[in-house]
């Protein structure tokens, strides 16, 4: 199971790579139209590229993956709560909510729930 967690990790962190680097653009107009300050955005952004580059090395180090997955896993219910917020058709929520499933995987190998 610890290779699913490990394939999951990359998942969620090359995700989060590419929507924070390569389509930077499109966060910049979801932040817009959620009503959220360009600091906030810059904050979410650093925490998640942070994040994912943790659970990266924690395919590593696999001490380092719990608080990264929980972590990463409340942003991804913040971005469901803004996504309902606006009311987002479920084709914009279901990315961060398939993240937001991977995280509490992660987790729950990283706990042996899940042998």
């Amino acid at each position: 199971m610890h290779t699913y967690a490990s394939i999951a990790q990359l998942v969620v962190a090359l995700s989060v790579g590419f929507v924070w680097i390569f389509r930077f653009d499109n966060i910049v107009k979801e932040f817009h139209q959620y009503g959220l300050s360009d600091l906030t955005r810059t904050m979410v952004g650093n925490a998640k590229i942070i994040l994912a580059t943790l659970l990266v090395a924690g395919i590593w180090y696999p001490a380092l993956v719990l608080v990264p997955a929980v972590l990463m896993g409340l942003l991804m219910v913040a971005a469901q709560y803004f996504h309902f917020k606006v009311s987002n058709p479920l084709s914009k929520r279901l990315p961060s909510l398939v993240l937001l499933g991977l995280c509490v995987f992660i987790a729950a190998v990283s706990l042996n729930f899940v042998s």
